[in-house]
């Protein structure tokens, strides 16, 4: 998931917080989650204050405010390869994994674990690219710790109203 619409400007970079719009569509997100019964497990978040907003968000309106948050300053500047490991590393009998962070990144992991065989009209709108608040929905074939490319497939896509 791409973090929800930010502020254009903040003291630095990393403490640019959600607008009042950004705030709802993550919550609309959030409750996509639970209605195509994806609520996560666990979550992967930037340690910026936009990513932690936003899953706070999430959390409330999937129902999953218990799933272990962990906000990693790695996801803030990383790429895929950092992402990959941290979804690497979360424990074999975790269902549902949701990484919160910003583009291109998002985009980036998304386009990198699809094996090209998902939902068309999933894949379609990924396609189109992630706005603020797009979530990539993927079905994941390997144990996380094998996670890699194409070991996904796109079987969601959401953007919240604008």
């Amino acid at each position: 998931m791409r973090h929800a619409k930010a502020e254009p400007y903040g003291p630095t970079d990393h403490e640019r917080r959600l607008t009042a719009r950004g705030r709802g569509s993550a919550l609309e997100a959030g409750r996509h989650l639970r209605e195509v019964d994806l609520v996560p497990e666990v979550a992967l978040v930037s340690s910026s204050v936009r990513t932690r907003e936003t899953w706070a968000a999430v959390a409330e309106g999937s129902g999953a405010p218990e799933a272990r948050a962990t906000f990693l300053e790695t996801l803030f500047a990383g790429g895929p390869e950092e992402v990959i490991e941290a979804v690497q590393a979360v424990p074999e009998g975790v269902g549902t994994v949701l990484y919160i962070g910003h583009n291109p990144t998002a985009t980036f992991l998304a386009h990198l674990l699809d094996d090209g065989e998902g939902e068309a009209s999933a894949v379609s709108g990924m396609l189109r690219g992630l706005p603020p608040g797009a979530l990539v929905g993927l079905e994941v074939v390997v144990p996380w710790a094998d996670l890699a490319a194409e070991t996904g497939r796109v079987v969601d896509f959401h953007v919240g109203a604008s």
